[in-house]
């Protein structure tokens, strides 16, 4: 089954959506079987990381834009070409085990959107298979 989630988001940044992806395997019941997120957006892009200490998705959008800063040499007409390359490393979904009618996350684990050309009204959905 497909659950459809939406947010709003600001220019840059990792949004945690692991509660929302809980909410979909919630509705769904499933026991056992595979998730998966995915990203609808071109110039967004969905992870897993950890959700302990927020630095870490702080020091991975600085390394990220270090990477990948826009260039003057780019030929992209919108001028978001950094963030189509930030999209396209980080990847358009993730998929993660389920067990016993949970998320088989490790313990530091969360679910990250990945906004890289925002603020935008976005969209991700959660597929359950079992």
């Amino acid at each position: 089954m497909l659950y459809s989630y939406e947010l709003e988001t600001g220019k840059e940044g990792f949004y945690e959506i692991t509660d929302k992806v809980r909410d979909a395997l919630k509705k769904n019941g499933a026991e056992s079987g595979i998730c998966m997120v995915y990203c609808v957006h071109t110039t967004a892009a969905v992870t897993i990381n950890e959700n302990a200490d927020p630095d870490v998705v702080h020091d991975l959008m600085f390394a990220l834009d270090k990477t990948f800063p826009d260039r003057p040499e780019f030929q992209h007409q919108e001028g978001n070409s950094a963030a189509h390359l930030k999209s396209s490393v980080i990847g358009c979904s993730v998929t993660v085990p389920i067990q016993d009618g949970h998320l088989a996350l490790g313990t530091w684990q969360g679910i990250y959107f990945c906004e890289f050309d925002g603020p935008r009204h976005r969209h991700f959905t959660v597929q359950i298979m079992h």
